[in-house]
């Protein structure tokens, strides 16, 4: 597979389109593994077991996860 060359804007910078799209990724992935580890915890305490406990650690991994995710885009939006 050969490389591809990506052509940076003028300046070398990356568009805040960009880093604002990262910054949601990155804060989405950070949200939803602790969504899933807080959620794991709070649902086995809770005594949930089996479909129950899936749906609610889905539930809170997926909340987690959007949730940081936008703080991170908005704070990535604010320093572009």
């Amino acid at each position: 597979m050969p490389a591809v060359n990506r052509q940076p804007q003028p300046g070398g910078q990356v568009p805040c389109s960009s880093r604002v799209k990262m910054g949601f990724a990155i804060g989405f992935t950070v949200g939803f593994v602790t969504g899933g580890l807080f959620g794991g915890f709070t649902g086995l305490r809770a005594g949930l077991r089996n479909v129950d406990l899936l749906q609610s650690v889905g539930k809170t991994m997926i909340q987690g996860g959007f949730t940081f995710g936008t703080f991170m885009a908005i704070g990535t939006a604010i320093r572009c």
